[in-house]
C-alpha cells in the first residue's frame, strides 16, 4: 500500500496531449471528487466549490481565451526561449473528457475563519490541497489532469457564472489518457530541469545557493 502511494506520486503528470475524450464513469468521478473534498482546510472551512464544464461552446470560448494568453506570454520571450515555447502544448481543453474549474470562496465559514487570521491566503492553500488529493486520485484511477493558468480570472468568473466574490483557482483538464509521459513535458522539450531534492533542503535555517541553470 506505501509503495503504491509513492508510484501515483512519481506517475503523477500535468497532462497536455494525451487525452483519448472517453467519458468518465460516474463512480469513477464521484471517487476523486469526493477524494478532493476530503481535503484538509483552515478552519474546516472548505472554500472550494468545483464546477464541472462539458459543454462544447464554454470549453471552445475558453480555449481560445488561453491562445490568446499563450500569445501575450510568447511575446515576452526571445531567442531560443520563444523558440522552445513555440513547441510546447499548454493545453488539452476540447481533448480532455471534462473541464473542472475548482473555485474558492474566501466567506466560507467568515466571519471566524479558525486558522486564518494571521496568513489570509491560508484559504487559498486550502484549495490547492483539494486540487492535490483530486489529480492524485485521478492518477491512481488511470486517468490524467492537466492544470491550465493561462486565463485571466474576470474571464473565467464570467465564463462560469461565478458570484463577486469567489475566485476561480483553476481550470483542470480531466479525463482517460492513452498514457502517461515518464518525463514531464517541460522537461523533456528542455524548458526546464526538475532540482534535486539536495538542493531544496535546508537545515534550521535558509541558506542562498547557487543560481540555477536550466
Amino acid at each position: 500500500m506505501m509503495e503504491a502511494f509513492y508510484d501515483v506520486v512519481q506517475r503523477r503528470r500535468d497532462v497536455r496531449g494525451e487525452f483519448t475524450g472517453e467519458p468518465i464513469p460516474p463512480d469513477v468521478l464521484d471517487r476523486i471528487l469526493g477524494a478532493a473534498h476530503a481535503a484538509p482546510s483552515v478552519g474546516l472551512s472548505q472554500p472550494w466549490d468545483f464546477v464541472l464544464v462539458e459543454d462544447g461552446g464554454t470549453r471552445a470560448a475558453f480555449r481560445d481565451h488561453v491562445l490568446a494568453e499563450r500569445e501575450v506570454f510568447a511575446e515576452t520571450l526571445n531567442g531560443e526561449r520563444g523558440g522552445t515555447f513555440s513547441k510546447l502544448k499548454i493545453e488539452g481543453i476540447l481533448e480532455a473528457s471534462l473541464g473542472i474549474v475548482v473555485t474558492y470562496d474566501p466567506s466560507r465559514g467568515s466571519p471566524a475563519v479558525l486558522g486564518r487570521h494571521a496568513i489570509a491566503d491560508a484559504g487559498l492553500y486550502s484549495v490547492c490541497l483539494a486540487i492535490q488529493n483530486l489529480w492524485l486520485a485521478a492518477t491512481s484511477e488511470g486517468l490524467g489532469v492537466g492544470w491550465v493558468s493561462f486565463y485571466r480570472e474576470p474571464f473565467l468568473a464570467e465564463l462560469v457564472g461565478l458570484p463577486d466574490g469567489i475566485r476561480p483557482v483553476a481550470w483542470l483538464c480531466v479525463g482517460p489518457v492513452t498514457q502517461l509521459a515518464t518525463v514531464p513535458d517541460l522537461e523533456r522539450h528542455g524548458w526546464r530541469r526538475r532540482r534535486p531534492l539536495a538542493e531544496a533542503i535546508h537545515r534550521e535555517k535558509y541558506v542562498v545557493k547557487p543560481a540555477e541553470t536550466n
